[in-house]
């Protein structure tokens, strides 16, 4: 589990690729002391297990699901990488809950500067925009960011200097594809809308809704 927050910005030092799986090496000024093999490190949002560490870099290996999944096996050497560790129970929550377990990858249509802040407009697939509400939480490459709006397949947001500075994003542009992990309440809230609790509770239906006066 993450919070969203950006740790540090990583180099893919190596990125080597099969037919069906990757294993990435990264560059890292997170301390070497602290990592340990089998810990959970998110790279682009993508929750990855550190299989290897040392000189100042961590590997990882990427399965196939992952791969089709996410932007991973399309980085190139050198590519700038958003990294966070696990969040531990005693940590401020700071972002929001992420669980590094990417809905899909989606694509920047928009980016302009407004104020102090840069707009960003983003097209995705409708199952991942259906999961969006305005002012909840979105993961972009792992950056933990607040939806200003939804309509029909796109979603804008407002990153602020700080995070622009801080993360990846300042390396985007329009036509680019990102990570997205939606927020993991409306994930359950919404599947349990649909399709009820098996064996307790069906979902909502209209039907349902005029049973109890709503309609």
């Amino acid at each position: 589990m993450f919070t969203g927050l950006i740790e540090d910005l990583g180099t893919l030092r190596d990125i080597r690729t099969g037919s069906d799986q990757a294993r990435l090496t990264v560059a890292t000024g997170l301390p070497m002391s602290e990592l340990s093999l089998g810990e959970s490190i998110a790279v682009n949002g993508v929750c990855l297990t550190v299989t290897g560490f040392g000189d100042g870099a961590f590997s990882a290996d990427v399965s196939p699901e992952t791969l089709n999944r996410s932007t991973l096996g399309r980085l190139m050497r050198g590519a700038r990488v958003n990294l966070e560790r696990a969040l531990r129970l005693t940590d401020r929550l700071g972002g929001h809950l992420v669980t590094g377990h990417i809905d899909g990858r989606a694509r920047i249509i928009d980016r302009h500067q407004d104020g102090n802040a840069w707009r960003y407009r983003i097209q995705a697939d409708p199952s991942v925009t259906a999961l969006l509400v305005a002012k909840g939480s979105v993961a972009i490459d792992g950056i933990s960011l607040t939806v200003n709006e939804v309509s029909g397949e796109t979603f804008a947001l407002a990153v602020i200097p700080h995070t622009l500075a801080e993360t990846t994003l300042r390396d985007r542009k329009v036509g680019d594809e990102v990570n997205v992990e939606t927020d993991l309440i409306g994930k359950y809230v919404a599947r349990f809308m649909l399709n009820g609790v098996p064996g307790k509770a069906q979902g909502v239906t209209l039907d349902l809704l005029a049973k109890h006066g709503f309609l």
